[in-house]
């Protein structure tokens, strides 16, 4: 394994029964990055996850995490890395700086080197001003800070965030995205799953994953720009009536609502001559028109309907 390597899977495999949630993924992650698994629920994200947290064995292939085996070196792997879960382990009946307290016990950290890195997690999160406030009644957005917190306190080299902003708000999910950017100027490797497309547009690189397979990786930028096929934007007063209209035409690859607005990505060759016709016939007007370049949104829907 490359010394510049923090993540590494060989054919990684995990079946469920007749159910493959994860499908030979080969995947390099490097020192330092930040790295965003994207995709919708049930795609296999929290298991590869769990795969390389060493919270579940693989059916087959295998996994190495900070230079190390997760198949033959677990417990070295679990002391080298943070991870926080979708549903983190905060004791709500315990204050914000017991709960760190109580997860510097679990990882043996030294009476001094707490000292220092209580203060720092409580400053970088915002949260000194609460510290005496139980997590039972801190907001949403302030116990996904507790909880990235505690998965720091021990000072690991690499993180691993599991739909860390799932049910936040946006100024929230603003804030704590801010927060993973302080760690990378600290070397620390992140490794982040979302849901959210436009959260994947603030990683170095995303994997864009759907029925437990990677279907591209690389720089956002360069996924939007590999689809190189004509996507014009389109607003009506119904964008989903006017989707059913050209959801399906000739020359149509595939239609995104977003507001009131169609995101329709076309057929290399194609023309909008036969929409504005078919919209026409139906009687339904449309109020403006661009072209633009796809999103990470269209161009993962794109290779979806592919699929």
């Amino acid at each position: 394994m490359d010394d510049d390597i923090a993540i590494k899977t060989s054919g990684l495999t995990k079946s469920f029964g007749a159910v493959t949630a994860v499908d030979h993924i080969d995947l390099d992650v490097k020192k330092g990055e930040l790295f965003g698994l994207v995709g919708p629920d049930g795609a296999g994200k929290t298991t590869i996850m769990r795969l390389l947290v060493g919270i579940m064995e693989p059916t087959s292939g295998e996994a190495w995490v900070a230079g190390l085996s997760v198949m033959t070196e677990r417990e070295r792997v679990k002391e080298r890395i943070g991870y926080m879960s979708q549903r983190f382990g905060l004791y709500e009946d315990l204050t914000v700086i017991e709960n760190i307290h109580f997860y510097a016990d679990l990882y043996g950290v030294s009476r001094r080197e707490r000292l220092q890195s209580t203060e720092r997690l409580l400053g970088f999160s915002n949260l000194t001003p609460f510290q005496k406030r139980l997590a039972g009644q801190l907001s949403g957005g302030m116990k996904q800070k507790l909880g990235l917190a505690c998965a720091l306190v021990h000072r690991p080299e690499v993180l691993f965030l599991d739909e860390p902003t799932n049910g936040v708000d946006p100024v929230a999910r603003r804030d704590f995205w801010k927060i993973l950017y302080e760690l990378l100027r600290d070397g620390i490797t992140i490794f982040v799953s979302t849901a959210y497309l436009d959260e994947a547009e603030r990683c170095g690189r995303v994997g864009l994953m759907y029925q437990g397979r990677l279907l591209t990786v690389d720089e956002p930028g360069r996924v939007r720009a590999s689809t190189k096929l004509p996507m014009v934007e389109m607003w009506f007063s119904d964008a989903r009536a006017a989707s059913e209209v050209v959801r399906g035409l000739p020359g149509v690859r595939s239609v995104a609502i977003h507001g009131d607005r169609l995101h329709v990505l076309m057929q290399e060759g194609s023309t909008i001559d036969g929409i504005h016709a078919a919209l026409k016939r139906e009687g339904i007007g449309v109020k403006g028109e661009r072209e633009r370049l796809p999103s990470l949104e269209d161009v993962f829907i794109s290779m979806v309907e592919a699929r």
